[in-house]
């Protein structure tokens, strides 16, 4: 190979050039218009999203029994009005139906479907919150998942693919709900994580991929998973420095007292995997926190903000990309992320410092698990509890 074909740009180099030089002409302009100006460029066009939204929401359609009959169940039935026991016997009968079909079909998302980690967090994350989620769903999944677990340390799709972000927030999300996210190796699974945030502020999906705004979310919520888990993670590099001869201080992460890492360790996460799976969620946000987020929060702002969000309403992966709704959920739900990841508790409203633009861009706190408005899972918590 002669030196000029060895020094030519691949097809990703110019890609991801193309992205900086975008991105960067966004900030640049930024930086150049007055305060007032500024302003305008980083408020959150939340009517204007709102009717985007809604507007959509006339046109979409049921696809495949799982995936429609579950986004009617969850989203718009109120539980109160199945305030009958025969209505939530059929109910969680049904539900557990599909949840057998999904995990005992080596995790498929759907009838013929892709046998994936996704349909793992799918199945796992509904029962979770149905409060239907017991020994026989979860066997096996977490070996499936652990198996799922790359040497980069991020989590795949299936055995012997590439980590990706989506992939790794379910399988991490889904090892927590069972019980067993001890079994991962958690060191390499943050740093994999937050090296995926990028020099345009914002995450990519993989390794050498460009960045995208739904990973907001994805990596996002990992981190923000992560977050608490921080007595697991020092205990594994504990147990990784008694082999090396690391004294075991210089091995922990920042902001972690003994104290805290003990009591997370006894709450819910231990060694034993308790099987008492009803509150596993619900104990997960209120359990102490890190002080400092493992991501840069404003920064991951600044690119929502200013290159995902679409003056017009909607977000979007890049500049350069249209808008719809499926980066605009996850660009929101990022952006909630961000906003309470300094709070040391889930009710505490965020300090304005924390919120990037005017403090009315503060969105509802969302559940970290579930990617659900934190007020709404307290009640369906609460419904089917309490109905079981």
């Amino acid at each position: 190979m002669d030196e000029m074909t060895s020094s030519s740009p691949t097809v990703s180099q110019r890609d991801q050039w193309m992205v900086e030089s975008q991105v960067f002409q966004i900030y640049q302009l930024f930086a150049t218009i007055p305060p007032n100006a500024q302003s305008l460029m980083l408020e959150l066009q939340r009517d204007k999203h709102i009717e985007f939204l809604t507007k959509g929401l006339r046109h979409l359609v049921d696809h495949g029994f799982v995936t429609g009959s579950f986004t009617r169940l969850l989203c718009w039935e109120n539980p109160s009005t199945m305030n009958s026991k025969t209505t939530l016997s059929s109910f969680s009968t049904a539900a557990r139906i599909q949840m057998v079909v999904l995990l005992g079909d080596q995790a498929r998302m759907n009838v013929e479907g892709e046998i994936d980690v996704r349909a793992c967090y799918t199945a796992i994350s509904v029962a979770s919150v149905l409060n239907i989620l017991d020994e026989e769903l979860t066997q096996n999944v977490g070996d499936y998942i652990l198996s799922c677990q790359t040497y980069e340390g991020g989590i795949a799709g299936e055995p012997g693919s590439e980590a990706h972000g989506g992939y790794t927030f379910c399988g991490l999300a889904a090892m927590i709900l069972i019980g067993e996210v001890n079994r991962l190796d958690l060191p390499r699974l943050v740093e994999w994580t937050v090296f995926r945030q990028g020099k345009e502020c914002g995450f990519q999906g993989r390794t050498n991929k460009l960045v995208d705004g739904c990973y907001s979310f994805w990596q996002g919520g990992a981190v923000a998973l992560l977050q608490r888990l921080y007595s697991i993670i020092n205990k594994q590099m504990a147990e990784v420095s008694n082999i090396s001869g690391i004294p075991e201080e210089k091995v922990c992460l920042h902001g972690t007292s003994s104290d805290a890492a003990s009591h997370l360790w006894h709450e819910g996460m231990s060694e034993s995997c308790s099987a008492d799976f009803k509150n596993i969620g619900y104990n997960f946000i209120n359990d102490w926190r890190a002080k400092d987020p493992l991501f840069h929060s404003i920064a991951l702002q600044q690119y929502i903000l200013l290159c995902a969000q679409e003056q017009d309403g909607g977000l979007r992966d890049k500049p350069g990309k249209r808008r719809d709704h499926y980066h605009t959920c996850y660009c929101l739900s990022g952006l909630s992320l961000c906003q309470y990841s300094w709070s040391k508790h889930p009710d505490s409203p965020p300090l304005p410092k924390a919120v990037l633009g005017p403090y009315s861009n503060l969105l509802e706190p969302i559940h970290p698990l579930y990617n659900v408005v934190l007020e709404r899972y307290r009640e369906a918590h609460e419904f089917f509890v309490g109905a079981s």
